[in-house]
């Protein structure tokens, strides 16, 4: 429905003619997983997001019989490991069996769109990669996890790449899309893979932050950046060939959403009578606080700890608190945490793979230019805007539907889309202030893993 009113807002507000549509595709969020019957019939209206780590026990269970670090090494799944596909769909199994024993496929969010556009189910490489059972390497599903998940082999759907036809746009659907009935549906990819190649993040080390409600740093690369200490997540890119492999913290812009719901009511009244957006009003106000936020540190941990961090059990923290700080100093302290954590997160990927010098910043966070200079300042590297922002994504997705029809001879011509919007260089000053500051930050996240640990046990 989203996708049906969304697509009509699009036609009006573009004022393109809509036969001049040639091609789709889609960009999906990772690791979902949406129960289809054998009719097509959806059979829960509510699935589990990405970070959703309810499935516990059926983790321990798979991990009873398939040692983890062997799973990892061939998946590369990095996140908790709760959050991967399989581990949902064994929930399902056992928490909901008779909606469960109604299951034929269970499949991807974009991959629904594209069944319900053409009829037909698949799914593409970038997107399996996240399901829990895809041998990496090989680029097909690993039987022996399904096997030891319990699951059907016969649930997954089959495979086929980023830039595969998956068929055309049944014409009730594009009666009720506002489209015309024909039009090349092309598997698309995972939402991290296509904002690589909307970032133009296409080559080997070219490295990107995207800063949302979330957030990840991941480079391209021709082989996998498989690391059991650091253990980036990886996804097939949708470039053959390649991997997009990622470190991430969990809570960036949400950390800052939390805190403006929570603390900074009068901003919101501010922001209605100036038209000034709310979060610039904010960022605004934390630069009136010095380099450090006086003596503050905060831990943006507030959605869970990556796999990367000393401990699981870590949650968001200020650290320093006296009553002499003010609402600007916690304001730039939860800057400048999301910001040291994301610089942590860019150094542990640093140690696997050559980086190139700049830094291609897109995603919602990147609209700022001061908190863009702040993350020039604390990584000590060039941050670029680039003029695809927050739409990176579905620029990929774009390429990928270019591509697979024909429109476009190869993914190269993306660069010719892209254009730099602005160029952001470290200033020395500040650099050496953040460098002394970024061990203070570093050396308080064993603490919290602790603190936290002990807390668990409580």
């Amino acid at each position: 429905n989203a996708v049906v009113k969304s697509t009509k807002i699009l036609l009006s507000r573009s004022n393109i003619n809509k036969k001049d549509i040639e091609c789709l595709a889609i960009s999906g969020h990772s690791m979902a997983v949406v129960p289809l019957s054998k009719k097509g019939r959806l059979l829960r209206n509510c699935i589990p997001i990405w970070s959703d780590t309810r499935a516990k026990k059926q983790t321990e269970n798979f991990f009873s019989k398939i040692d983890s670090s062997n799973w990892y090494q061939i998946t590369g799944n990095g996140f908790s490991r709760e959050c991967y596909a399989v581990f949902k769909i064994m929930w399902y199994r056992d928490e909901e069996p008779e909606m469960f024993n109604q299951i034929d496929k269970v499949i991807g969010t974009k991959d629904y769109i594209n069944y319900k556009l053409t009829g037909r189910i698949l799914t593409d490489n970038s997107y399996a990669s996240g399901s829990g059972v895809y041998d990496l390497k090989r680029r097909i599903y690993k039987h022996e996890f399904i096997s030891a998940s319990g699951l059907s082999p016969e649930l997954f759907p089959g495979i086929v790449s980023s830039h595969d036809v998956v068929g055309t746009i049944l014409p009730e659907i594009a009666a009720e899309i506002g489209l015309p009935a024909g039009i090349t549906v092309i598997a698309g990819g995972v939402d991290n893979a296509c904002m690589a190649l909307g970032a133009g993040v296409m080559r080997e080390g070219k490295v990107y932050l995207s800063l949302g409600s979330s957030a990840w740093l991941a480079v391209s690369s021709q082989q996998p950046l498989i690391n059991l200490n650091i253990k980036p997540f990886v996804f097939d890119h949708v470039i053959p060939g390649y991997y997009t492999s990622a470190t991430s913290i969990f809570a960036a812009g949400s950390s800052l959403r939390w805190f403006k719901d929570e603390f900074c009511l009068p901003y919101a009244k501010s922001s209605v009578e100036s038209g000034e957006d709310v979060y610039d009003l904010l960022v605004n106000d934390a630069m009136s606080s010095p380099i450090g936020a006086n003596g503050l540190i905060f831990n943006p941990s507030l959605g869970g700890a990556p796999a990367a961090y000393p401990g699981r059990d870590v949650k968001g923290a200020f650290l320093g608190l006296e009553l002499m700080h003010t609402k600007a100093d916690l304001l730039r302290s939860v800057l400048e945490g999301i910001a040291m954590d994301l610089c942590l997160m860019y150094k542990r990927l640093e140690e696997l793979n050559p980086l190139g010098e700049e830094v291609i910043i897109v995603g919602g966070g990147s609209k700022n230019s001061d908190w863009r200079q702040l993350f020039a300042n604390i990584f000590n590297r060039t941050f670029v805007k680039i003029s695809t922002d927050q739409d990176a994504a579905s620029l990929g997705a774009a390429a990928i539907a270019a591509v697979g029809s024909g429109l476009w001879e190869g993914y190269e011509k993306i660069e010719t889309v892209i254009r730099k919007v602005e160029t952001v260089k470290p200033i020395g000053e500040a650099v050496e202030k953040y460098e002394q500051l970024l061990p203070v930050y570093s050396s308080v996240l064993g603490p919290l893993s602790e603190v936290g640990r002990l807390m668990a046990q409580n």
